[in-house]
C-alpha cells in the first residue's frame, strides 16, 4: 500500500456544509474510490485555519489518478466547488504532503 497525505481548504463559512456533504458521501463515489484501490480514506478539519487534512492508502498511483476521470468524481467536484477553493476544472486546490515519520 502507498500512504498519501494532502491538504485542501474549505471556505470559512462552509465548515458545517462540507461535513454535511460527507455524511455520508455519495454511495457511487464510495464505490468508485474502493474500485480504484483507495482504503482508509480520512479527512480532518482544522477549523481555525480552514484546512482539510486528508490521508488515504492506495494500491497504485495510476488507479488513484484515474478516479479524477470518472463521471461521479467530476460530478462530486462540481457539487463541492461552492464550499472550497477549486481549480478551473472544479478539482479542489490541494497540496501533497511529504512523509517524514510513520510508526507501523
Amino acid at each position: 500500500m502507498i500512504r498519501k497525505a494532502f491538504v485542501m481548504q474549505v471556505n470559512p463559512d462552509a465548515h458545517e456544509e462540507y461535513q454535511h456533504r460527507h455524511s455520508p458521501i455519495w454511495p457511487e463515489l464510495e464505490t468508485v474510490l474502493k474500485q480504484h484501490g483507495a482504503h482508509h480514506y480520512a479527512i480532518y478539519l482544522d477549523a481555525e485555519r480552514h484546512l482539510l487534512f486528508a490521508t488515504v492508502e492506495i494500491e497504485s498511483e495510476e488507479r488513484w489518478d484515474a478516479v479524477a476521470q470518472t463521471e461521479v468524481c467530476q460530478r462530486w467536484w462540481k457539487h463541492m466547488r461552492d464550499v472550497m477553493p477549486t481549480h478551473s476544472d472544479n478539482s479542489p486546490l490541494s497540496d501533497t504532503l511529504k512523509p517524514v515519520f510513520y510508526l507501523p
